[in-house]
């Protein structure tokens, strides 16, 4: 069975001609240039999607143009189903490779119609100071009248391939802005669950090609729901905030910081052990400790606020992410149970099975 992600990959002159139709489309049809609208065209001119294609030719016959309104709608009912948004996210991945070779040929197309326009110019204006005979003149009459309608013809295929290139940097931007979205939380602006379960998926996957390590630490806010139920949800989401842009400014480089869930965060840190790790998440501690909530409503100064912090480092073996994270949960409940606002550090795989 052919997968959606087959429908994208395409030879490049092949997604040239399909992303070419789909864009005079657009443009004919006065149908904004975002990636869902290119996505719809472009499976339609391709002619992978049976189903799409049928519906989009009855639209056609019914009306001559078809609208944003019908994109969005045959978006949502071909393309946005749930137990494919992963594939249809990796055909995204193509579809934007595709805009980026697509762009530079199109600059190297301009470039070249600019070079030849040049090099009719030239030729032009030396053929008007020739003295030759009636008959030779009018052969160079004739060449001249059809350079000239070859420069004409030159300027307005530059023209296209500017609004063409304009069409695809826009195109570039949303399809990169709505990637940024996919992996980002929205209240706090770190990684959100999805591209942390990957992350560490794929770290751990090297790791274990590679005989690596690496560390896992878990953040959970102490008390936060009764913080939460006392000041009410937008105090409880400039506190989430806060601890997020702690977190951001004390994580560096390759590490990355996650909102795992509610007002629970985690950092992945690669290449670190269990020692270094710790340390991390003591300056973590530290950096939350000295932060005091006002409540930007009333201007009242809330007090501060506490993290626990559980570490657990990957050391190798038959351990998958599920496990490292038990651990690293585990060790952040016995922070919490052993009076909050401190680090705890998991025993190893091997400790925990004697």
């Amino acid at each position: 069975m052919t997968s959606i992600i087959d429908f994208y990959n395409h030879e490049l002159d092949v997604a040239d001609n399909f992303a070419s139709k789909a864009f005079d489309r657009m443009r004919q049809d006065g149908i904004p240039p975002v990636p869902q609208n290119f996505e719809v065209l472009y499976v339609y001119y391709a002619n992978v999607n049976p189903k799409l294609r049928d519906e989009i030719n009855e639209i056609l016959l019914d009306q001559p143009k078809i609208t944003e309104r019908d994109c969005k709608d045959l978006y949502e009912k071909y393309l946005n189903s749930g137990h494919e948004r992963e594939t249809y996210q990796r055909a995204g991945d193509q579809i934007n490779s595709t805009l980026h070779h697509v762009s530079d040929l199109m600059q190297n197309v301009k470039d070249t119609t600019q070079k030849f326009t040049g090099s009719l110019q030239e030729a032009s204006g030396k053929l008007e100071n020739i003295d030759v005979s009636d008959d030779v003149k009018s052969v160079l009459n004739f060449i001249s009248s059809e350079t000239n309608n070859m420069m004409k013809y030159n300027q307005d295929l530059e023209q296209r391939l500017d609004q063409s290139s304009a069409m695809m940097a826009e195109l570039k931007r949303d399809m990169e802005r709505i990637r940024q979205q996919a992996i980002t939380d929205g209240l706090t602006g770190l990684a959100n669950r999805k591209a942390f379960d990957e992350q560490i998926g794929r770290i751990l996957r090297e790791c274990k090609r590679d005989n690596m390590i690496f560390s896992l630490i878990m953040i959970d806010i102490d008390h936060f729901k009764s913080f939460n139920d006392k000041y009410g949800h937008q105090v409880g989401d400039q506190v989430l905030r806060l601890v997020a842009m702690t977190l951001v400014n004390e994580v560096k480089g390759q590490d990355m910081a996650a909102r795992y869930g509610g007002e629970e965060f985690a950092i992945i840190l690669p290449d670190t052990n269990e020692n270094a790790a710790r340390a991390v998440a003591e300056n973590l501690r530290k950096a939350v400790e000295k932060k005091e909530v006002i409540n930007r409503a009333t201007g009242d100064n809330l007090g501060q606020i506490t993290v626990s912090l559980g570490v657990a480092q990957f050391y190798g073996g038959s351990e998958v992410t599920e496990d490292l994270i038990r651990r690293a949960d585990m060790a952040l409940y016995s922070s919490k149970n052993k009076g909050r606002n401190q680090v705890s550090v998991a025993p190893s795989p091997h400790e925990m099975n004697k």
